[in-house]
């Protein structure tokens, strides 16, 4: 199989757990590029990265990488993956991929023209036990999927300069956490959803703190959504059929789920995967991506949930400065 060159973009934490996952599974990391070049030597030295760059633009120029991870604050991904696939290459970004949907048309439609690859980091995409649970479910083995619950609470102490409480770094709980339940809800339901009902309640600061999202598709599947930055919920994903309902704790990077049968009560685990391989799995799956050319199902449901997450903003009226 071919072996790609990966190069790093914003070289922060979530970097250095993606650095840890290239070098075991693609064994070594191309590039790395920050707006600061002493992070990025920082970062080289760490990962033994081959070329560094202190300024990204000149590193999105490098003829020789295949494919770019963004790991900047989501307000700056949109610029990146423009670059990026102008520069004529496959890109991972973190979730959420984009700020709105607007941007993401934008980026996908220059990627096939270009025929890139762009993939997301939602690790729900990427787990074994999700490819698990999705033939479990097209097997009938719990009936018709009528209902998916999910929930998401966070507690950040409050500090209006982090970007979970700012709106000019597009701040709140949706970009945050809904994207995970939202991601969680879309990966079970057989259509994206055309109907939305939410309701939101705001932080000091302006950002969406709480929320509750109700969403209908046009096969009458239901998905209920509960979502705060500032009280603890377990993360907790139920799938409801006819014929049974599937448990998952702790979704985003879930190797274990219940399945209760409704006919008798029988229960049965579901163990697959690891928790802590979750970006070993985003590494192997981006590769595959490219070389077998089957990611449009995976960028598909990152396009229909980055149009609902824009949808709800749009119903609450909530835009962010520089959106305007």
């Amino acid at each position: 199989m071919k072996k790609y060159n990966w190069a790093i973009l914003g070289p922060g934490n979530i970097a250095r757990e993606m650095g840890k996952a290239l070098t075991e599974v693609n064994v070594e990391i191309y590039a790395v590029g920050s707006r600061g070049i002493e992070s990025a030597e920082k970062f080289a030295e760490e990962f033994k990265v081959k070329k560094v760059y202190g300024d990204c633009d000149e590193m999105l120029k490098d003829p020789d990488i295949d494919i770019v991870y963004i790991s900047t604050p989501h307000t700056f991904h949109y610029e990146y993956l423009l670059k990026a696939v102008q520069n004529g290459k496959h890109v991972f970004c973190e979730k959420a991929i984009t700020v709105n949907a607007k941007q993401l048309d934008e980026v996908i439609s220059i990627a096939k023209e270009k025929n890139l690859v762009i993939a997301e980091g939602m690790t729900i995409y990427h787990m074994p036990l999700y490819k698990k649970l999705r033939e479990i479910i097209n097997s009938g083995a719990i009936g018709k999927i009528k209902m998916v619950q999910v929930n998401f609470g966070s507690c950040k102490e409050f500090d209006p300069s982090n970007r979970f409480f700012s709106k000019e770094l597009a701040g709140g709980a949706l970009l945050d956490i809904g994207v995970y339940a939202v991601s969680f809800a879309r990966f079970f339901l057989e259509s994206k959803p055309n109907t939305v009902l939410t309701t939101v309640k705001y932080f000091d600061t302006g950002v969406d703190e709480q929320s509750g999202i109700i969403m209908k598709n046009d096969r009458e599947q239901m998905a209920v959504i509960a979502l705060t930055l500032t009280a603890k919920q377990p993360k907790r994903g139920v799938v409801a059929g006819t014929e049974g309902y599937i448990e998952i704790g702790n979704y985003p990077r879930a190797d274990k789920a219940t399945i209760t049968y409704t006919s008798d009560g029988r229960t049965e685990e579901i163990v697959l995967g690891d928790t802590s391989k979750a970006l070993n799995y985003e590494v192997q799956d981006m590769q595959d991506y490219i070389t077998f050319k089957n990611h449009q199902e995976q960028l598909q449901f990152t396009s229909d949930v980055t149009h609902l997450l824009s949808e709800i903003r749009n119903q609450w009226g909530f835009v962010y400065p520089f959106e305007k």
